[in-house]
Parts: structure tokens; sequence; C-alpha cells
């Protein structure tokens, strides 16, 4: 599929963006592994998050739906094998299905397979492996590779591990076999990765330490059914938050926006830059901090970003090299070589494709180099395509709101990975 969209005079309104995309697969996963019945309001219908819907309700969980909640009865932390055969889990393009289902299912009695689509394929799992296997799980896959072929143990082994990457699959994966293991399990990693799996898991009753950077999980028999509403997903509201500071005239609010620590450095990092952005009604939604963002236009300035602060923004980074194309100056972006392994090699896509736009930037081993205050010189139009990342077709069709001519973007259809409606939403706010 392939969306034409033209450049725009302003962007306003009031929005909501759909839920958390992070916080719904694991508020499916904690909710179908208790004891009891639990509510999950403002869901993030997907296809991704239908992938772990799917593998839950085949193992004994309950789970139905309405327009706005899910349902779900949990099975208990001991899954139900449907067959009495080898389980099947098609994670299609969910890197998190695929790493956090590997750490729930090292814990179980059966033998299961995880497979994906092709971009999830050749996405690395070693990472998650690793640990698992110095838990004493049996897991063999292909080079590292999916598929993963996982034997189920009983109980596996509690382990200290310190990670040299911040990644909070990795994280989640560990701590989600650690309810299995004979003691507590504590993972360590060099800058704290975002954190919804602690939070839930606390609040399904699961004792758990956090000193700085290193979380530890003490195995329990059961985890407690509970109600939750999923605020809304801060990576999905950044491709408005950047629509909304670089066309001019625009001024944007966006209500209900999750704005976890470990999740919003985009907006710490905007406001260095010198963007009119503004947080009300901050407060707390099932233990996770939330607020409405008015945006407006803003003249900005280039600003160098690095490791340090790379996790708490990594799913934001072609947006924000969107926005930093139009900001006054050279912004570098460093630290950020994760782009590489993401659905596509967002380091080479975005150089390629913005190049099309008449960007001027420069891929660096580990980010870009980004000339800002450019105007997209579209002579004619121009054809980019997304690659089937969702992200990028999202950044994309932002970027031709400021683009002259007319953009077509092939490979359009991706968004449904994770925001379906996204470019009626964005039609919506666009005069």
């Amino acid at each position: 599929m392939e969306i034409k969209l033209r450049q725009v005079n302003s962007v306003s309104g009031i929005i909501e963006v759909p839920g958390d995309k992070s916080i719904t697969h694991r508020s499916i996963m904690f909710s179908s592994l208790s004891e009891g019945s639990s509510v999950i309001r403002n869901y993030l219908l997907s296809n991704d998050c239908d992938r772990t819907i799917t593998a839950f309700r085949k193992v004994g969980a309950r789970i139905r739906s309405d327009k706005n909640n899910l349902y779900i009865k949990g099975v208990g932390l001991k899954l139900i094998n449907p067959t009495g055969e080898n389980y099947n889990i098609y994670a299609g393009n969910s890197g998190t299905t695929a790493r956090l289902f590997s750490g729930i299912f090292s814990g179980q009695n059966f033998e299961t397979i995880i497979t994906g689509d092709y971009s999830l394929s050749i996405r690395p799992m070693q990472r998650v492996i690793d640990p698992l296997l110095e838990m004493g799980a049996d897991i063999k896959s292909n080079g590292g590779l999916l598929p993963l072929v996982i034997n189920g143990r009983e109980s596996l082994k509690a382990i200290n591990y310190k990670s040299e990457k911040s990644t909070a699959q990795v994280k989640s994966a560990v701590l989600l076999a650690g309810l299995y293991a004979d003691g507590p399990t504590t993972y360590s990693e060099p800058v704290k990765s975002r954190d919804h799996s602690e939070r839930m898991l606390k609040i399904f009753g699961v004792n758990i330490d956090i000193k700085g950077n290193s979380v530890t999980i003490y195995p329990t028999d059961k985890l407690i059914a509970q109600d939750l509403t999923i605020p809304g997903d801060i990576s999905s509201a950044a491709f408005f938050i950047a629509a909304a500071l670089i066309v001019p005239n625009s001024n944007l609010t966006i209500k209900n926006v999750g704005i976890n620590p470990t999740r919003n450095a985009l907006i710490e990092v905007l406001k260095q830059m010198g963007a009119n952005i503004t947080l009300i009604n901050t407060r707390e939604v099932s233990h996770e901090p939330v607020c409405d963002i008015i945006i407006k236009y803003s003249r900005l300035k280039a600003v160098n970003i690095d490791a340090s602060i790379i996790p708490r923004m990594i799913d934001e980074i072609p947006i924000f090299t969107l926005i930093s194309t139009q900001a006054e100056g050279v912004t570098k972006i460093s630290g950020a070589e994760e782009l590489k392994i993401k659905e596509t090699d967002r380091i080479g896509v975005v150089v390629s494709q913005f190049k099309k736009l008449g960007v001027q930037i420069e891929a660096l081993e580990d980010g870009f180099l980004i000339d800002g205050r450019n105007e997209f010189a579209l002579t004619g139009g121009a054809i980019v395509d997304s690659f089937k990342d969702h992200r990028m077709a999202m950044t994309l069709a932002v970027a031709s709101l400021i683009a002259k001519g007319e953009t077509v973007i092939k490979n359009s259809d991706c968004v449904n990975i994770s925001f379906p409606g996204f470019y009626r939403m964005l039609n919506s706010i666009c005069d």
C-alpha cells in the first residue's frame, strides 16, 4: 500500500493517541499469568499486541474484548499445553512478544517454538538467550536468530546478570524467568531502560527490589489479578509533537500521554532545543505518570545527544531526526547503534529516505549528523519507502507536512503494527 500526502498550513486541535504498546503487552502477559480476573482499559488494538493475545488464549487464558477494554481470566504461572506436543508461537513483527515469552516459556513443562515474520527473524535473539541459558533454560536457536526452540524447565536457577547493553526486553525476559527461579534473580544494566515491567509486576504482587540500575526479583507462587488503565503511548504521541513543532502556526494538545521517566527523554531534549511544550494535568494512572501535552510551533536550536540518553528515547530517534532538520545548526546523534537492528537498519533507511527529501544528513556508525534549517527542496515531489518499518512510515508522513510537492510513501500500511488509524488522526489535525 502507498499513501500520498502534501504540505499543510498548520496543525491544531485536541487529540488522544492510542494506549501504550509496551504497557499493553505487559498487561496482557501479567494478567494471563495471574490468578483471578483482570480488566485492561484503553489497551492498544494493534497487530503486535494481537500476537500476545493469541498466544495466551492458546495456553489457557480466557481473553475477550470490546472496543475499549480487555477482560482476562488468568491461567496462573503454570500454563496449559493445549496439544501435549510442542507449542508454536508466531510473534509476527513483535520483538516484545518473542523476547518476553522466551523468559515465560523457559519456566514451563513443555516445549515451545517461537517464530516471527521476516523482519523479526533477522533481529538478534542471542542477547536474551545468553542470560536464560545461565538460568538453566534449554533454548536452541538458528545461530542466535528465530526460531527459538525452548524446552521448558520446572525450575530455573537464580542468577546475578550484568548486561552490557540497556534493553528493556532482555531485562523483562530475565525478570519473568526469575518468577520460576530457585531464589532471587538480579539484573543490572549500564543505563536504566524503560521500567514498565518492574512497575507492573509490583502491582501484581511480586516482590521486587530496585537499586539504581539493578533490579532483583523474588520467585513467587502466584500473581494477583488487577484492573489497569493504559496511558497513551508517548512513542505514538512523538509524531504529533513533531508535527506541531515544525509546521508553522501550529497549536496542538495531546491528552493522557504516559510520561514515564524512563521514556520521556524526547520531551527533555526538545525543551533544551527551545521547544514550546507545556505539560499540564500531571497525575498517576495505574502506577504510571500521565499528563496532557500542549505543543506550539517553535524555532529550535541544534543539540547533541549520546548514549547516556539514547535508551530513554530509542524508539523516537527517527522522528527526532526529522525535528532536527528544522533546528538551527548541526545536530549530532551518537550512541544509537541499536537502530541498526530494529525493524530495519534505521540509520541507513533514515539517511536514504531523508536525502530524497533534500535533507542534509550524514550517517555515522552509531547515529547521524543533521544540518538543520534546510527546506526539503522537493521540486516535483518524492517517492519514499518505509521498508515496512512502522516508525519510518509515520516519520515520513510527518515529513510530508513540510515538504514541497506531493510525497508518496510506499509500504505505508505497516503503521498497523503499532498505530492503526494513524493517517486518519494526522489528517484530522491538518489545515
